[in-house]
């Protein structure tokens, strides 16, 4: 049952209510304790040693203030940091609450960084102590931290353990989250957000969404990334049904929303992704009414594979309300950074506005497309995306230099390179590092798969790299060539290489792209993926040269 619309008056007027204390104004606005408030797909262990599927609010009250207690024992102090690194979405959604709980700030460590990047992450924090699941268990040892805890280490009895000042109370410019980039061009940064910045964002749709399409919803995004927590945030307020899915595996997704059935499924791109290159038909998606997309924007083969099934309640010509067939995806396109998608352009299966288009800004935030001295360019220019919002990250932590390098004109760049039409509306070309200078004109990588998913029925997938001679640096701030590669996974293993090349070249021909050297087929195996699941374009670049020249 959601919230009545006096629960949401008062939540939206409660000046105490921030992301850091959301389980105290719970408890101030009398939610009932047996009320379940969070599903988890098992892979957490409780304190008395159950996995429990579900948990109250009650329950998850004892939880989080047995894992406070256990902190506060060993030292913990506001401010402190404290890295996370698992697996498990309900460890990282219930160590986020116990140690904001304190005052202290928990850094969200992937479970999928490689652990000589994970180590050297952590040491850049200033991390007092570990929690992390037994998998990750070693990762950390040889950094000397202050303490090193696992589930099945935090017991019942250290409940007893709260200081007296519990729980603390924060400023709405006290950090409460550091979570990470998802490092595809290298380190990750580490991306703080406050009491207030996590919080802007669902407060906003409290106030102007019912939110009915969330009464069930499904969470695949990762658990170490502050979208989790966004979304835990927001569905807490609300009193929507809301499960923790530690996997991000397309298969693992679908089996989830047919067993669970839920109204609202969010995800990264690269889930989406998976999700729409296996057979729907054979799938039971009826529930489904909303596909959230944050993160990367999505591809429109993607997209449309996705809203053919399910289903949307609209607004009939007598005023009432009457679903018809197929779902709505919500291309959300945002960051770490940003702490939530600025961008959403809405699709249905009658949607014809792709082309990479984003739409426009969330109504609290700016955007602007940039030249190179920070002036705002025209429509149909092409130039850097800049953002400015309350949800923007503070900075990156302990690194003021990159993130003042990331600025320009007042605004935040994404690295992104996008253009206006002349309605305001924004499209996304590429990242500017993947923006391939070529011999005949600038192949940008995300608009061309984008076409080539779209035009070309046989591809699962694609990714579009630049190969550069050595000391060449041709990308979009590069002044050299190179050459552009189309890397295809097929349905089918039908044609060979030339073929292929000459096809995709006709399609590129076809919209005014520039061509790319080569199509090459591939293996879904052989897609380097980071951490949160975005293609590594760094490392298939480094993997296809060292082909190239075999």
């Amino acid at each position: 049952m959601l919230i009545t619309r006096q629960e949401r008056a008062r939540i939206c007027s409660d000046t105490e209510l921030g992301a850091g204390n959301i389980l105290e104004r719970l408890r101030a606005y009398g939610r009932p304790l047996d009320e379940p408030v969070l599903r988890t797909d098992g892979t957490w262990r409780a304190p008395d040693g159950s996995r429990p599927g579900t948990l109250t609010l009650g329950e998850l009250y004892e939880a989080v203030e047995t894992y406070a207690g256990w902190y506060a024992a060993h030292g913990v102090r506001p401010r402190d940091p404290v890295a996370i690194h698992s697996s498990s979405s309900a460890e990282f959604a219930v160590n986020f609450l116990a140690l904001t709980s304190l005052g202290a700030i928990p850094s969200f460590v992937n479970g999928n960084l490689a652990p000589e990047i994970a180590r050297e992450y952590v040491r850049r924090q200033g991390a007092v102590g570990a929690f992390t699941d037994e998998r990750h268990r070693e990762v950390f040892a040889a950094l000397g931290l202050g303490f090193h805890v696992t589930a099945d280490g935090i017991r019942p009895e250290h409940r007893t353990s709260l200081p007296p000042s519990y729980p603390y109370r924060h400023d709405a410019t006290d950090p409460v989250l550091i979570s990470h980039s998802s490092g595809t061009t290298g380190m990750p940064k580490g991306v703080p957000h406050t009491h207030r910045t996590l919080m802007y964002a669902q407060l906003h749709r409290l106030r102007y969404s019912t939110g009915t399409d969330m009464a069930r919803t499904l969470v695949g995004l990762p658990g170490a990334h502050n979208a989790m927590v966004a979304t835990l945030l927001y569905c807490l307020l609300l009193r929507t049904d809301i499960t923790l899915l530690s996997s991000r595996r397309g298969t693992d997704v679908l089996d989830a929303v047919e067993e669970l059935r839920p109204t609202t499924v969010l995800a990264f791109a690269g889930t989406f992704g998976e999700m729409a290159a296996e057979d729907l038909t054979k799938r039971d998606l009826s529930s489904v009414q909303v596909w959230f997309n944050t993160g990367d924007a999505a591809h429109e083969a993607h997209i449309r594979a996705l809203v053919a099934h399910g289903g949307h309640e609209t607004i009939g010509r007598d005023l009432s309300r009457v679903r018809v067939d197929g779902s709505v995806f919500v291309d959300g396109l945002g960051s770490s950074e940003a702490g939530y998608s600025v961008f959403h352009n809405r699709h249905t299966k009658d949607t014809s506005a792709y082309s990479r288009c984003v739409g426009r800004p969330i109504s609290f935030a700016e955007a602007a497309v940039l030249a190179e001295d920070g002036t705002p360019l025209p429509p149909g220019r092409i130039g850097r995306l800049g953002l400015k919002s309350p949800t923007l990250t503070p900075g990156y932590w302990n690194d003021s230099l990159t993130w003042n390098r990331m600025r320009l004109g007042g605004y935040w760049l994404t690295g992104d390179l996008a253009h206006q039409d002349e309605d305001g509306n924004f499209y996304h070309l590429d990242r500017a590092p993947d923006a391939i200078r070529t011999r005949d004109g600038i192949v940008f990588s995300t608009r061309t798969e984008e076409l080539l998913l779209a035009e070309l029925p046989e591809l699962a997938d694609c990714t579009v790299v630049g190969l550069a001679p050595d000391g060449v640096r041709a990308d979009w701030d590069g002044d050299g060539e190179a050459d552009a590669y189309a890397l295809l996974q097929l349905a089918d293993e039908g044609g060979g290489d030339e073929a292929w090349t000459e096809r995709v070249n006709t399609v590129l021909a076809a919209a005014g792209f520039p061509p790319v050297t080569r199509a090459l087929r591939m293996k879904p195996d052989d897609v380097a993926k980071g951490a949160t699941g975005k293609v590594l374009k760094r490392v298939m670049r480094d993997r296809l040269t060292t082909k190239e020249q075999a």
